[in-house]
């Protein structure tokens, strides 16, 4: 009787199981593309576009960047596209932002 019953709950224990890894690993490239979007917006802050995009992209491999300056403030925006561990499952967009104080210019 118990084998039975294990045969038969044992597909959703696999796809309980597969939902919860997808879910930390999702955690995961949430917070490297949120490092990736602080550095980003830092190095954008000191007027260094290639230092930013070459951060974010080690930061979160994979990634784009999008930055966004005005004369007080930069944001950069990360997009990753993350697959799940099941390939059964659907892919996820994860987008993070980033905003720092835009460093003074010096006088000429």
């Amino acid at each position: 009787m118990a084998t039975a019953e294990l045969v038969a709950c044992l597909p959703v224990l696999v796809l309980l199981l597969a939902f919860a890894l997808s879910v930390v690993s999702i955690g995961g490239v949430r917070v490297r593309a949120q490092d990736a979007a602080g550095e980003a917006a830092r190095a954008a802050a000191r007027g260094d576009m290639a230092a930013a995009r070459r951060l974010a992209a080690e930061a979160a491999p994979g990634s784009t960047v999008a930055v966004s300056m005005s004369s007080e403030q930069v944001t950069a925006v990360v997009r990753v596209h993350a697959p799940l561990l099941a390939s059964w499952l659907p892919a996820v967009t994860i987008t993070e932002r980033a905003v720092a104080a835009a460093e003074p210019t010096a006088p000429p």
